[in-house]
């Protein structure tokens, strides 16, 4: 058996050689362009099943059949999708301010809609990990009226009094362990989270930190550390910084460990510039940028594997859905 491990060892070093040179490798197809399917208000989403695509348009999860033809899945879902192992479609409801599971039989569970008892702000995008656990953000841009939860912070008094403390929203991140059984993920660092995606060994918890309306904001990529209760351990690494343009917003991750991240605008706005454009930011696992996908009309907003194999590219952006092919 020794002498077995010994003939395998030389063998496993080039396995893990050429993993480490794939992920530090383009994975587009050379020459391939972005293919533009039209303005089907492919807004957010997107996910893979059976030889469809399923997104959102603001107000519906709509599906692309094999033949390129959209209709109506479902009513009232709006951002974030995901395939459980079991082909139920989870999603982020941000309207109604909830995570909810469709089964099989087309009804409706709820998974979370409140934490201690408050609603949510507008659940944005969703992960899970290699248990089932739903991992998922709950930022939220435009109006902050109707946002419930929220901590004390004690001011100069030392106490919480009507002079000496303030009420601070909560844009946080969430575990769901069951239906109802929901824990608060503490990314003390993490400004406004968006899009979010988990490691396949459940070691690293990635966080799109998007405050893209505010001067001076967060438009980060962290990568934070999890024990083996899906808890955050350390602070967080910078993977990439948009700086002063729009930052990340949903990502996905291949089997090399490239990561790929919808960001960037084509149109500058009283908080962000055009320095970064829209599209598809390919990284290696360590935050290098190895290629660039860019879409239009602008605000690329997420992205998803699927067609044959899974090697195709599906990204969202400005209403428009793109597809790219890949190694």
């Amino acid at each position: 058996m020794d002498l077995m491990i010994s003939n395998l060892l030389p063998c496993l070093a080039i396995v893990l050689v050429l993993a480490s040179c794939s992920s530090m490798r383009s994975p587009v197809v050379p020459g391939a362009k972005p293919k533009d399917h039209g303005a089907i208000g492919a807004t957010e989403g997107p996910a893979w099943k059976d030889g469809s695509l399923y997104f959102t348009d603001g107000k519906h999860i709509n599906r692309m059949a094999p033949d390129g033809k959209t209709t109506v899945f479902r009513h009232n879902a709006s951002n974030g999708l995901l395939f459980d192992k079991e082909g139920r479609l989870i999603a982020c409801e941000s309207g109604l301010r909830r995570v909810t599971r469709t089964e099989k039989d087309g009804s409706i569970t709820v998974l979370a809609d409140r934490f201690e008892g408050k609603r949510f702000n507008s659940p944005n995008d969703l992960c899970m990990d290699s248990k089932g656990r739903i991992y998922f953000t709950d930022p939220r841009y435009g109006s902050r009226e109707g946002m419930e939860i929220g901590e004390t912070r004690i001011g100069m008094y030392g106490a919480a009094s009507k002079f000496g403390s303030t009420i601070a929203f909560v844009e946080g991140v969430y575990r769901i362990d069951s239906p109802g059984k929901v824990t608060r993920i503490q990314c003390d660092r993490t400004e406004r989270p968006n899009g979010i995606l988990i490691s396949p060994d459940d070691h690293y918890l990635y966080i799109a930190d998007n405050n893209n309306n505010t001067h001076g904001g967060s438009r980060k990529l962290l990568r934070y550390t999890l024990d083996k209760k899906g808890d955050i351990t350390g602070p967080p690494k910078v993977i990439f910084d948009w700086k002063d343009g729009r930052g990340p917003d949903g990502m996905k991750m291949d089997s090399a460990g490239r990561i790929y991240v919808a960001a960037g605008t084509n149109k500058a706005t009283e908080f962000e510039n055009t320095r970064f454009k829209a599209g598809c930011y390919i990284l290696s696992p360590s935050g290098r940028l190895l290629d660039f996908i860019p879409v239009a009309p602008d605000e690329c907003c997420n992205c998803a594997f699927g067609g044959k194999n899974g090697k195709t590219l599906f990204i969202t952006s400005g209403g428009h859905l793109w597809s790219v092919p890949l190694k």
